[in-house]
């Protein structure tokens, strides 16, 4: 009975807590709708609610402002709208500082979050999972001595909190594994581990050597 109640929760449970997250989101999402006059919700229009429509409707929104800011005179429109909001002292600081960390981690020329790395943390001889977010400053940067790099050491299991260290190149080990399985293997306090990447150890190099041919099946029952 245990072992088939454990089978039970193992299928039960993964799927329940993806149903729950997929309804939150959904539920988040067509609060958008509320923006609406009440006159053109769905409810006056269809006598019923549509789930989901608020997904496409932020999609709609998302997609059109990139179309939006993508072209010249767009580009023009953001900037004199950010100059408005740079002259809010309040909202100035607040809206700088969440724009320099979007631009970074959503521009595709950025190495924010590109790297998962090995460092000592929080003492020597004791290792972790960082991530690489840059370079130091150049306001920092004379005052280090040698080459280093900028990391962010997550937290288990909520990796939105953690620590920003400045780490010589020289003591950081990069892995040979993604961010996305970096972030489960954190999340998960190393019960999933991420899989094993081939590496060219894995395949012989010896000058001359070539990889068998498959055999047949009559060579294989002879």
């Amino acid at each position: 009975m245990r072992r088939y109640l454990i089978a039970g929760l193992l299928v039960w449970v993964p799927l329940g807590i993806t149903l729950w997250v997929l309804h939150f989101l959904l539920t988040s999402l067509d609060q958008i709708l509320l923006v609406l006059p009440e006159s053109a919700q769905p409810r006056a229009l269809f006598g019923f609610d549509i789930p989901g429509l608020g997904v496409v409707v932020a999609f709609l929104i998302l997609f059109l402002t990139g179309v939006i800011a993508a072209n010249f005179f767009g580009l023009r429109l953001i900037r004199a709208w950010e100059a408005v909001l740079g002259r809010i002292p309040f909202v100035k600081s607040i809206y700088s500082s969440v724009k320099q960390v979007s631009d970074t981690l959503l521009s595709d020329k950025g190495q924010a979050f590109r790297k998962a790395l090995l460092v000592e943390f929080p003492r020597p001889g004791s290792w972790t999972i960082a991530f690489q977010t840059g370079s130091p400053a150049a306001s920092v940067a004379p005052y280090l001595p040698g080459d280093h790099v900028s990391v962010y050491v997550p937290t288990t299991p909520n990796p939105t909190g953690g620590y920003f260290l400045m780490l010589p190149r020289s003591a950081v080990r990069e892995l040979d594994m993604t961010v996305d399985e970096a972030l489960k293997y954190i999340i998960s306090m190393g019960v999933v581990a991420p899989r094993a990447h081939p590496t060219r150890s894995d395949v012989n190099t010896t000058p001359g050597y070539a990889t068998p041919a498959p055999r047949t099946p009559s060579e294989i029952r002879n």
